[in-house]
Parts: structure tokens; C-alpha cells; sequence
């Protein structure tokens, strides 16, 4: 709390003011001839990857747009007549699709999806476009994999249109008719609009705001995807799994180009690196000035708000209302981009001094080597039909078992693979997906005893289990596992090995109703309670429980915490206390049929608000994790 007083300790008590810092010019120099040759460089290293798309590319997508502007004009007005609306109120009607996020930055990568926003009159509900709208895409022969997502904060209708992947959201304003040039940044706009409406608004405004922003757009969009392409390839590139989306990449770079305006683009990558390397986190990024206009909507706003002084790494949206983009960074996330920002300096450091070349930069890390010890989760569906909906509802809440995890004391750091793998389906149809979470052991704290996280996974799958419950998705059958691997034992296979571009699916999550806390849950199975701590499965032989974990060298044990030994002690006498039964650990003397007494510590079940439905059964296993 001191550090946000210290950082804002004049702000005036008027409504309408913060004086929260923007990050001012710094050099305005024009770069010089070496500058444009690293420039020059660099372009070509990314052409070598090939992120860019060619003329015909472009002019596909373009022409793909187009199409659905005129197809979502055409729902209109026939929606309109549906509607019994007068008829001149029908001819001028108008419509508008925007869109935004990388492909309206002109930073986006080969094959990258288009996001849309579709602007509607207050007359036509949003149910409308959902519903009518959806059906009226689902008859076009061009359309592929349609598909309405729910999540928390937005509904999106996403299709493949034409070879071309979009995720579309829909917003009605205040007017009677949309016309072709309309100012989305007018903030008289959001006035007495549902929240739904502004979400979905702020995701062009959000962009066009960056945009404008910036003093020079060509350089900015050359910059961009240079870091787009570093963050993919050292897998720090998904805001679901708490690291940075597109968006907050975005602003971090246009804070840069208003810090160098007139700089090259090889002097604002490294700049970048420089600048953010040494920034004195949780201090916001800001590219506006927080305005706070009126209370109708939330501003972020840390010296009011626990809730926001509890964000670790604040990038702030510039349009309004300003909010922060980075709420699912952790402090396992925020330390390993701490890190490769760091790594990123010294090699562009190395670049200026042509020392290095840009292909240094933008090497894969290979996540196999960076740990030790690895948490391997597995999702596996019947068919291959509901599984992408399976992938979205698991692989949007991993970033939670990954904070849960942290509270583990001698865990230093949970670290998720941005990348899952996805196995060919079985001859029986099944189709599974893995996730792998590398695990940093505290040696201040570790002990080489055997210890099991068991309770530690169990909310997690509680958490997963609920919002099975309380979405659409009714497939039978599913199974959650969960397995520790060692880094020896392990078969992971980089689903893209090499230096190729990935781009994480989006998850694809359908909440209806109020998730029952973890101990209200049925079983999966019925007539069966949860599954009781089992011996650890391993990929091939057992490990020595006197061997100790070596810590990778890119990371640090984070600080010292109270010995193991004395907690998983206090957690046994208090369950013999409460009559609970102690499971047992999984050691080298259990596995030859020798028991010993549990030394787990269990945790309560914590469980997110969702929306209600009606409940179903799918089959959620999980095993027991016991690491030596």
C-alpha cells in the first residue's frame, strides 16, 4: 500500500484527476546509419521465420472482411423486417464490423485469427446475434467449425470463414442506425450501456488507442512483432496461463516508441529490453493518464481497490474504462519474464555492439531441460467431437493449480509449458491432450524425504469437476490424470520442434450456474468417492528417496521458508486429532509393501463463482502425485 501512497502521494482529491506518471520522452535523436543497418537485420530475420504473409494472403483476408461486413448488413435489416421496425428506420439501418486487436495493429503473423467487433443499433438485442445471426453464418457453405463461447466477460461466435479463422463479439449503441464512419472512442458512447456491450467495445477502442498513440505506426508495427516472435518462442506468450497476451505486449512496446519517438526499430527492441530489464514492478505501464469520468464503471485505481493492489506486473489498457491487462500474472509467471527480460538485454546489448545476431534472440527455449522435476497433466476425451471444449475449460484454469502450487513451501516455482501436446486419436476414437508443469524445489527447504501433493491437486480437479458441471458440455467419459515425471524419466515431445511459431488455442469455456464448493461435489463415478492417494505411476524406474533435486541454472531458490518436516508433522497430529485417516506416501520401502504414515498437508477447496446449469457426470480421475 505504501508504494502506491509514495507512488501518487499529491493526487488531487477531484474527481476526474490522477496523476499516476506516464512514462515522458526520453530521447527524441533520429537514428543513425548503423541503426538502420540492424534494422535492416532484423527484418530479415523475421522474414527468415516466416511470420509475414505475402500479397495474396493479404488480399484474402481483406476480401474475407468485406464478405462478412456485407453478410452481417444483410442480417440486419432482414432482422430488422422480423422485427416489425418501420420501414425507414430498416433502409438506413446501416451496420458496421470492426476490426481490432493484432490484424487492425498490423503486427499479426501468418495465419493469426482476425477478431471482429460488430456494432448493432440499441433495438436488436444481443440475443439476436447469438441466436439468428449464428444460424444465418452456419448456412454459408465458406463456414467452418462455428462454435458461440461463453466466458466470464464475453460471448464470441467463433468461425473459420473462407480458410480464415475469426472469434466475432457484438455490441448494440444508443442510435437507431450504424453509420460507415462512426467514432468508436467517443466515451459519450458507453453511457447506459450494458457492461457486455462496453467489454466488447473496448477491445477496438483498446487497439485504436495503441494505435494512435504511437508517433510512428510502421516502426511500432516492426517492433511488435519482433517481441511477439521472442515471447512465442520463450513460450511467455498467453494471457490465460499468466503470462502476457498480445495486448499488454502491445502497450509495453508503444511506451517504448513514446519514450524514443523518432527511434529505429532495432533501437526500440532494444530499448525494450533495456528499459523493462530494470522496470520497478508492481509500477503500472501507462500510455494515458487514469481518467476517472464517473462511477458507472470500474477504472483500475490501486489506492482504492485491494483487489488491484494485489496485481504484480499492471499494464493498463489506455482507453476507458482503463484497466489492468496482466490481473492472471503470478509470481512464478512474473519472475521467469523477469528473467528472459533480462536475457533479452544482454543479447541485444551484445547485438549493438555486433557481438551477436538477432537469431540469438529469437532461439526456442527448450522446456525439457529447465527443470528438474515435472507435473504432467493429461486430458482424455471418448471422441474428438466435445475435446477442444474439454482443452479450453481445463487450459483456462491451469494458471489456478499453478498458484496453488506456489503456496506449497518448498516449491520455489510452478512453471507451465505454453504449449500443450495433443496425440493423434487411439483406434477406439479417444483423443488425449498433455500439459507439463516444471517445478523448481527450494532447496532451503527440501528435504530428500518423500512428500505428495495429493491434497495439493485435489481443489483443482474439484474446481475443474465443478465447471463440468455447470456447463453445456454433456460428453461422458473425460479423464483428468496427473503425473510426476524427473526430468531423466520424461518422453515430452515439442508438438512444434524448432524455431516455428505457435499460437495456443483459445479455450472455450460455457459457464451457466454457481459451482458447488469441493466438498459438496458428487463423485465422478457413482456409488465411488473420490479416488484415495495411490502409488505414483512412473514413465520407468523408480527414484532413490536420497537423491536430491539440482535447480536448473537460468533460475534461484526464492527465499527461506520454515522446514517441511515440522508442517507435514503438524498436519498429521491434526488429522489424527480430527479422526481423519492419514494416506500414505508413495517411497522405494511402500512400493515393496512397506506403509508408512502420511505426511501430506491437506488444503481447503477453494471454487470461483460460475453461472448455473444443469448437472452432469463426466468421469474426472486424478492420481496421486508423490515426489522423492
Amino acid at each position: 500500500m505504501s508504494f502506491w501512497r509514495n507512488l501518487n502521494k499529491e493526487r488531487e482529491a477531484a474527481v476526474g484527476c490522477s496523476d499516476y506518471d506516464v512514462a515522458p520522452p526520453v530521447s527524441e535523436a533520429f537514428p543513425e546509419e548503423k541503426d538502420l543497418d540492424r534494422t535492416k537485420s532484423l527484418l530479415e530475420e523475421l522474414q527468415s521465420c516466416g511470420i509475414f504473409e505475402d500479397s495474396g494472403e493479404l488480399q484474402h483476408r481483406e476480401e474475407v472482411v468485406k464478405k462478412l461486413e456485407s453478410l452481417y448488413k444483410e442480417w440486419l435489416k432482414e432482422t430488422c423486417m422480423s422485427l416489425d421496425v418501420p420501414e425507414v428506420v430498416t433502409d438506413k439501418v446501416g451496420g458496421k464490423i470492426f476490426p481490432f486487436g493484432s490484424y487492425h495493429l498490423g503486427a499479426d503473423f501468418k495465419g493469426a485469427d482476425i477478431d471482429i467487433l460488430c456494432v448493432g443499433p440499441g433495438f436488436i438485442e444481443r440475443k439476436e446475434f447469438f441466436t439468428s445471426f449464428y444460424n444465418k453464418l452456419k448456412a454459408q457453405k465458406e463456414v467452418k467449425d462455428l462454435l458461440v463461447s461463453h466466458t466470464h466477460s464475453l460471448t464470441v461466435i467463433k468461425l473459420t470463414y473462407d480458410g480464415i479463422e475469426m472469434d466475432l463479439v457484438y455490441a448494440r449503441v444508443s442510435r437507431r442506425s450504424i453509420p460507415e464512419k462512426m467514432d468508436l472512442l467517443d466515451d459519450r458512447l458507453l453511457k447506459d450501456l450494458k457492461p457486455e456491450c462496453v467489454r466488447s467495445l473496448n477491445g477496438y477502442r483498446v487497439t485504436e488507442e495503441i494505435r494512435q498513440s504511437v508517433p510512428d505506426v510502421s516502426t511500432f508495427q516492426l517492433a511488435l512483432r519482433a517481441i511477439k516472435l521472442w515471447a512465442k518462442r520463450r513460450r511467455i506468450y498467453s494471457n490465460k496461463l499468466g503470462f502476457l497476451g498480445g495486448v499488454s505486449w502491445a502497450i509495453m512496446v508503444a511506451s517504448i516508441c513514446k519514450m524514443y519517438p523518432n527511434a529505429s526499430a532495432s533501437t526500440l527492441v532494444h530499448k525494450f529490453f533495456e528499459v523493462f530489464s530494470m522496470w520497478k514492478w508492481p509500477r503500472p505501464v501507462l500510455l494515458k493518464t487514469l481518467v476517472y469520468l464517473d462511477k458507472s464503471f470500474a477504472v483500475w485505481n490501486p489506492l482504492d481497490n485491494k483487489a488491484d493492489r494485489a496485481h504484480l506486473m499492471p499494464i493498463i489498457t489506455p482507453a476507458y474504462p482503463q484497466q489492468n491487462s496482466t490481473f492472471n500474472v503470478s509470481r512464478s509467471t512474473l519472475g521467469i519474464m523477469k528473467e528472459e527480460l533480462q536475457r533479452g538485454y544482454t543479447i541485444t546489448e551484445a547485438i549493438q555492439e555486433g557481438k551477436e545476431k538477432w537469431a540469438k534472440l529469437f532461439q526456442t527455449s527448450k522446456f525439457t531441460d529447465q527443470y528438474q522435476h515435472y507435473i504432467k497433466l493429461q486430458l482424455t476425451s471418448p471422441t474428438e467431437e466435445k475435446h477442444p471444449e474439454w482443452v479450453g475449460l481445463l487450459e483456462s484454469k491451469i494458471r489456478h493449480l499453478v498458484k496453488t502450487l506456489e503456496r506449497i513451501e518448498y516449491i520455489s516455482r510452478a512453471h507451465v509449458n505454453t504449449e500443450s501436446l495433443t496425440a493423434p486419436p487411439t483406434r477406439d476414437g479417444k483423443i488425449t491432450t498433455s500439459w507439463l508443469i516444471g517445478l523448481l524445489l527450494d532447496p532451503k527447504v527440501y528435504r530428500p524425504r518423500a512428500f505428495n501433493l495429493y491434497f495439493e491437486l485435489k481443489p483443482f480437479r474439484c474446481h475443474v469437476y465443478n465447471l463440468s458441471e455447470t456447463t453445456n458440455m454433456t460428453e461422458n467419459g473425460v479423464t483428468l490424470s496427473s503425473r510426476y515425471i524427473l526430468k531423466e524419466n520424461q518422453t515430452w515431445r515439442d508438438p512444434h520442434p524448432g524455431n516455428r511459431v505457435f499460437r495456443p488455442a483459445a479455450p472455450v469455456v460455457r459457464p451457466t450456474s454457481s459451482a458447488a464448493p469441493c466438498g459438496a461435489v458428487r463423485p465422478a463415478m457413482t456409488g465411488k468417492g473420490w479416488p484415495k492417494p495411490l502409488a505414483l505411476k512412473r514413465n520407468q524406474s523408480s527414484v532413490p528417496s536420497t537423491s536430491r533435486p539440482s535447480a536448473s541454472a537460468s533460475v534461484g531458490p526464492q527465499g527461506t521458508k520454515r522446514p517441511l518436516h515440522q508442517q507435514l508433522e503438524t498436519s498429521a497430529k491434526k488429522k489424527r486429532s480430527e479422526g481423519q485417516p492419514t494416506h500414505p506416501v508413495s517411497s522405494p520401502a511402500a512400493e515393496r509393501g512397506n506403509s508408512g504414515p502420511s505426511q501430506s498437508t491437506k488444503r481447503v477447496c477453494s471454487s470461483e463463482p460460475e453461472t448455473q446449469s444443469k448437472k452432469l457426470r463426466p468421469d474426472l480421475v486424478s492420481q496421486t502425485l508423490s515426489i522423492y
